[in-house]
């Protein structure tokens, strides 16, 4: 049966691929969009030309007018919440504006859900980000990366919340929202604390997106500086198979409803971000890549990767798409597209 999709932040980078995927089943999609980041009105043309400009609604709105947000929700059947500023240092740099969009946001857009009447779905995508360090938690060092001493598996669901920096905090702020709307008021809620999503689609910046931006750099030949000593380890999870677990939470939202999901791409996909990463990626440019080097930024975490053995019990979820594969795609795409960058 088709539903109804509302999709905050629908012209980025997940909500984007999101939407083509609605689309191309036939579901009925309106995105809502500031049209804020420099991808956005590029990822937009690239829907209405696969698909036409009438095929989908489109809405020019920031998750902080609750007035339009919760105009916009009244239809819709399914919510994916999307929306919201993505970058730890731009948090830092500036912590309300960090704040209003995805705390005050998330919020906004659960009251729309909440007042809609109809009681839909609602998918918010949280952040490994909400763990914090992780101080607790002893590590050890190999020649080309950290490793998690004891938790073999990955981070689970179960490890204590510790929001650190700004972004941590309007986050995991909208985390607890989601997952509170559910207990308090019924709201078929779903919370996916996401880890290191990469993809095609995405304009990956030195901020944010890093799989993406290192390789966008080096195809463009742009400077690429390495903070902290390379070694950091983080799982990668490409952006169908997030795509999958989405489909999946609102396929299954009788055991969805009110639960929180770890979603990476688990200890089977991990890699450091430059030790391991640098490596790989010269082999695909045929080349040396000279690198600046920098001090660790404020909340990098040394280790994160997910423990997705409740994804992959509740919503029989596994990520498709090892490391290898995704890469390859996601330079394939970069080195076709030149001309978006």
């Amino acid at each position: 049966m088709t539903k109804n999709y509302l999709i905050t932040g629908g012209a980025g980078f997940i909500g984007s691929n999101y939407v083509h995927r609605l689309l191309k089943r036939g579901e009925q999609v309106t995105i809502y969009d500031n049209f804020a980041r420099a991808g956005a009105p590029r990822n937009l043309d690239w829907l209405k030309q696969e698909f036409g400009g009438n095929a989908f609604d489109v809405i020019v709105g920031d998750v902080r007018d609750a007035d339009r947000i919760t105009e916009s929700a009244r239809g819709a059947d399914v919510i994916v919440h999307l929306a919201g500023q993505v970058a730890v240092t731009t948090s830092v740099i500036n912590p309300r504006d960090d704040f209003e969009s995805n705390a005050l946001g998330t919020f906004n857009v659960l009251e729309a859900a909440r007042l809609s009447g109809r009681n839909p779905i609602f998918i918010y995508a949280s952040t490994n980000k909400v763990y914090g360090g992780m101080d607790d938690v002893e590590l050890f060092e190999e020649t080309t990366r950290w490793r998690y001493k004891d938790l073999v598996k990955g981070c689970p669901e179960t490890q204590p919340l510790d929001f650190h920096s700004p972004y941590g905090c309007s986050k995991g702020t909208g985390d607890q929202y989601v997952r509170d709307y559910a207990r308090m008021y019924g709201l078929r809620s779903v919370v996916f604390r996401q880890s290191c999503i990469y993809g095609t689609r995405q304009f990956g910046i030195e901020d944010q997106g890093w799989v993406a931006w290192f390789i966008i750099a080096a195809v463009m030949r742009r400077a690429i500086t390495i903070y902290g000593d390379g070694k950091q380890v983080r799982d990668i999870l490409f952006v169908d198979d997030l795509l999958n677990a989405y489909d999946l939470a609102v396929e299954k939202i009788d055991v969805a409803a009110g639960q929180v999901y770890n979603l990476g791409g688990g200890p089977g996909n991990v890699m450091s971000v430059w030790a391991e990463f640098g490596p790989k990626l010269e082999k695909l440019i045929g080349e040396p890549i000279k690198v600046a080097r920098g001090d660790w930024r404020p909340g990098d975490q040394r280790v994160f990767y997910a423990d997705i053995a409740k994804a992959e019990k509740e919503l029989n979820w596994t990520p498709k798409v090892n490391v290898e594969a995704g890469v390859q795609k996601l330079f394939d795409w970069v080195t076709e597209n030149k001309n978006l960058f």
